[in-house]
């Protein structure tokens, strides 16, 4: 089978295909009609791969992100302290709109292991009680003091801010699934075109970032254009 990198492409308007020889332009042509013909034909399919691939940017942000808390330093410092806030939003608002889809590419709780939804939960509750609104997420307190003496009134504020370091040990096997869930969904994509069409489908792959493999070997669709996992 010739090697996918071998191949090479020339692409060209419609328009110039009438300057070519006459048997070039029966053969272009009756190459058009056929490839609409089967496009057609699994129409539907392409619709459901066109809303994955719209995923993967988000998946490979979601993966980055996390690799990026894992391999935090601590510091005690005000400095790492938003930092390490910062990421964490990062996280849980690219995590929410993974989940979420926008477009019909989400992933319903239902959808993960049953011992990880828990996590999935806590996220989703980070997300929208402490970083999409102020509605009082327990890990998050903040009082106001007054005190009265010699005449003037004194304003303290004593907040209390709690926070995982580096992200909470759970969110990396919850992103390693989403992540193999976003390829196994891709591939039965794939093997739905070849069943309907009679003809082979493939995707651009490549090999993974540093930050995306782990322990378990996964590599990742962002080569792919979104997120491959573990093979």
């Amino acid at each position: 089978m010739e090697d996918q990198e071998s191949r090479e492409y020339v692409v060209f308007p419609e328009q110039a295909i009438k300057y070519l020889p006459e048997d070039w332009q029966h053969h272009l042509y009756a190459l058009k009609r056929e490839g609409q013909g089967v496009l057609e034909t699994a129409d539907d399919n392409l619709k459901i791969l066109n809303r994955l691939v719209h995923a993967f940017p988000t998946m490979a942000s979601l993966r980055y992100i996390q690799h990026r808390l894992a391999s935090t330093k601590f510091e005690a410092t005000m400095d790492w302290v938003l930092e390490n806030d910062m990421l964490t939003l990062a996280f849980v608002t690219t995590y929410a709109r993974l989940i979420d889809g926008g477009i019909g590419s989400g992933v319903s709780r239902s959808a993960l292991p049953p011992e990880l939804r828990p996590v999935h939960d806590k996220i989703i509750e980070l997300r929208n009680k402490r970083y999409a609104h102020n509605a009082g997420h327990a890990s998050i307190t903040g009082q106001l003091e007054i005190g009265f003496e010699g005449g003037q009134f004194d304003i303290s504020v004593n907040s209390n801010m709690g926070f995982h370091v580096g992200g909470a040990l759970e969110w990396e096997p919850l992103v390693v699934f989403l992540d193999e869930l976003m390829f196994h969904r891709l591939h039965a994509q794939l093997e739905k075109l070849k069943e309907k069409t009679g003809r082979e489908w493939t995707f651009p792959s490549g090999p993974a970032p540093k930050w995306a493999s782990s322990d378990t070997e996964s590599s990742t669709v962002a080569e792919k254009g979104g997120t491959k996992a573990a093979s």
